[in-house]
């Protein structure tokens, strides 16, 4: 199976607490244990006769921590895109540039990596447009939806790109 495939089904599901369902059969992660093994495809005559989780144990290795440390961290970095959304939505009563957001996510979140605080800020700025919660504003007004993507991914957005650089503003706020 893929891992988008194993996030998915199994372990999402498993870090936030809910059943799992496979072959007309159902675990609970607060009655069961949960093993994840990473190798090749067994084939048929490796599995029967009950011989399948002795040749998983000779040909795979248990990455069960790992992944569910994976997926647990993604359950997080959701909360906390979420609660950062909320906090530029609170500074943005009045216009905001990129690079305060980008310094707002530095002061939040200090012993991250800057690349780690780039891409909070430019996911909860870009989520935030999508929702209508937050205008883009450029030198000429707001800018529209099919523009965003290019101001949003550019370098020069986001290092400052002077005066008439784009600001960001709560919907329902007037420009300034």
């Amino acid at each position: 199976m893929t891992r988008q495939e194993l996030d998915s089904r199994f372990a999402g599901p498993w870090v936030n607490g809910a059943w799992i369902e496979h072959e007309d059969r159902r675990w609970s992660p607060d009655r069961a244990r949960l093993t994840i093994y990473e190798g090749p495809a067994l084939r048929p005559e490796e599995i029967g006769m009950g011989r399948g989780w002795a040749t998983v144990g000779k040909t795979s290795r248990d990455v069960t921590e790992t992944v569910l440390a994976q997926a647990q961290r993604g359950a997080q970095d959701r909360r906390t895109v979420e609660a950062f959304k909320e906090r530029i939505c609170a500074v943005a009563v009045s216009a905001i540039t990129f690079g305060d957001v980008a310094q707002l996510a530095s002061a939040e979140h200090p012993l991250w990596r800057a690349s780690e605080r780039l891409a909070l800020a430019e996911q909860a700025i870009w989520e935030l447009l999508h929702q209508r919660r937050l205008v883009l504003d450029g030198p000429e007004g707001p800018v529209p939806a099919e523009r965003w993507q290019e101001i949003v991914i550019s370098w020069s957005t986001w290092a400052g790109s002077g005066p008439d650089g784009p600001t960001l503003r709560a919907a329902g706020r007037p420009a300034v």
